[in-house]
């Protein structure tokens, strides 16, 4: 868990934003463009004698293999968090998919977790497990786990993760500019 700041009697920002950041999942990008070029350099060089099926299956293998490890880690190398008066919005990658935009009339609270963990749910990414919810786990640390009305839980890795949960709890808290009225 990191050390952070903080003041309580200060305002909150109108737009609360945070991220997280994996930079293994770099060198799992780095494997998947091995394998693409791989591929190509199978299409381009070949001296296969075997014939053009086998050829073309380890081509195409090579390169589907290659994109779907390039594209599926650089989806979670980071995740952004975005807080303001309405939603929370959560974008994961370079591209900003996949996204998730939940209103806070549908939280019911918002809890910080300091140990989250990949291996809890199952590895990087985002995911679903019954017994524990969703979540958008890109590396290990400190998460915000949101209690939604519909019995649901929804956790992400984010940095300064306490910091969140006092946002979110302020603007639950009827009464308070931008909170539940």
């Amino acid at each position: 868990m990191r050390d952070h700041p903080h003041d309580e009697s200060l305002p909150h920002p109108d737009v609360w934003t945070g991220r997280a950041t994996n930079r293994a999942q770099w060198l799992l990008a780095l494997g998947g463009a091995a394998f693409m070029a791989l591929g190509v350099e199978l299409a381009v060089d070949s001296a296969w004698t075997s014939g053009i099926a086998p050829l073309v299956m380890s081509v195409v293998g090579c390169i589907a293999a290659g994109l779907l490890v390039l594209f599926g880690t650089l989806a979670f190398v980071h995740v952004d968090l975005k807080l303001d008066k309405e939603s929370l919005e959560v974008r994961c990658g370079h591209i900003g998919v996949p996204r998730r935009r939940i209103p806070l009339d549908t939280v019911a609270g918002a809890e910080f977790a300091p140990h989250v963990t990949p291996r809890q749910w199952g590895g990087w990414g985002y995911r679903w497990r019954p017994e524990k919810g969703t979540a958008v786990v890109v590396r290990r640390g400190e998460g915000v786990v949101l209690q939604l009305w519909d019995g649901h839980t929804f956790t992400i890795t984010v940095d300064n993760a306490e910091a969140a949960v006092r946002v979110i709890r302020d603007r639950l808290r009827p009464g308070t500019p931008g909170g539940a009225h």
